[in-house]
């Protein structure tokens, strides 16, 4: 006879009693302390980066949105196969577009395959559209992603950034700074 409080359960078992829980993170088990907050494991698996962005763009603003993907989509990230190196976002009918990232075919899917350079929804509140667009509307900013990730649910996320382009002096002090930063490391592991 089961009870109405555990009907829900689906004789499921329960693991929250354990005080030591085992999770697969990228191919390595750990374990973490469960509610004492001892250890924090970052659970995010990122599918495809956008490096570029942060040398070519000052960034303001981010916020994660989902996305709207096929089965086949889905796949092939969890293969680790996707760009986003060139896509940017853009507003079309008071909504948000990923275009042009490049999520290669998915090889067992046949003739159901999709479109590796379609463009994809960004799943966002009403209030982050309206205030992305006023954005990019108002101060001529520019919608770039940055990442492109599965959460710790599961789910295909992007980081989006609100950012300003920079110009070329920009970019030359920028790099300069960073090989600056470089050889002062070196310099200062040589002494000591």
């Amino acid at each position: 006879m089961v009870s109405p409080q555990n009907s829900n359960r689906h004789n499921a078992r329960d693991l929250s009693d354990d005080p030591r829980r085992r999770i697969e993170v990228a191919g390595k088990i750990k374990n973490i302390a469960d509610g004492r907050g001892a250890e924090r494991i970052d659970r995010l698996r990122v599918v495809a980066d956008n490096r570029k962005a942060r040398f070519n763009y000052f960034i303001d603003d981010t916020m994660e949105a989902g996305v709207a993907l096929t089965g086949t989509e889905v796949k092939s990230l969890r293969s680790g196969k996707a760009t986003i190196a060139e896509s940017y976002a853009d507003a079309r009918g008071g909504e948000i577009w990923l275009i042009n990232s490049n999520i290669p075919e998915y090889l067992q899917a046949n003739r159901f395959n999709h479109v590796p350079k379609r463009p994809r929804k960004l799943l966002l509140h009403r209030r982050q559209i309206n205030k992305l667009l006023g954005a990019v509307e108002r101060e001529g900013m520019t919608l770039v992603p940055l990442k492109l990730y599965f959460n710790e649910k599961g789910r295909a996320k992007v980081e989006l950034a609100l950012a300003r382009g920079k110009k070329l002096y920009d970019k030359r002090d920028t790099e300069k700074k960073r090989s600056w930063d470089r050889e002062r490391g070196r310099l200062l592991r040589q002494k000591g």
